[in-house]
């Protein structure tokens, strides 16, 4: 069972990333996925999440409008896209999975499975 986070990188203030989280060892079918992220010194916070239908998704205020959290379940991956980067998105990405989770609040503990983190740095 894995979860392989992957897409960042370095970019420009006001350029776009597309994050992919791809699971292997079992379905995203049935899992809320949300997306969390880590600055340096900073507590973990929650950015983002998809219900397992797809059909809610919820974002923290930092990112409404400019993130967009998708789902392909016949590729078993979760997607973010991040538009209108800021220096201020610069963080460790994580993607998590949730059996039993309401995409209404992102509580990293109710999370089941995590992935490795991909990082992304977005430059002045």
């Amino acid at each position: 069972v894995q979860l392989q986070a992957s897409g960042g990188g370095l970019v420009q203030a006001g350029g776009s990333l597309r994050l992919s989280c791809a699971a292997s060892g079992f379905t995203l079918d049935y899992y809320t996925i949300g997306w969390f992220r880590q600055a340096p010194g900073k507590e973990r916070e929650g950015v983002s999440c998809i219900s397992s239908s797809g059909g809610s998704t919820y974002y923290t205020g930092s990112v409404k409008g400019r993130f967009t959290i998708s789902r392909d379940n016949a590729k078993n991956t979760v997607y973010l896209q991040m538009n209108s980067l800021k220096p201020k998105d610069t963080a460790v990405y994580y993607c998590a999975a949730g059996l039993v989770v309401s995409c209404t609040e992102l509580v990293g503990k109710l999370y089941d499975y995590w992935g490795q983190g991909t990082q992304v740095t977005v430059s002045s």
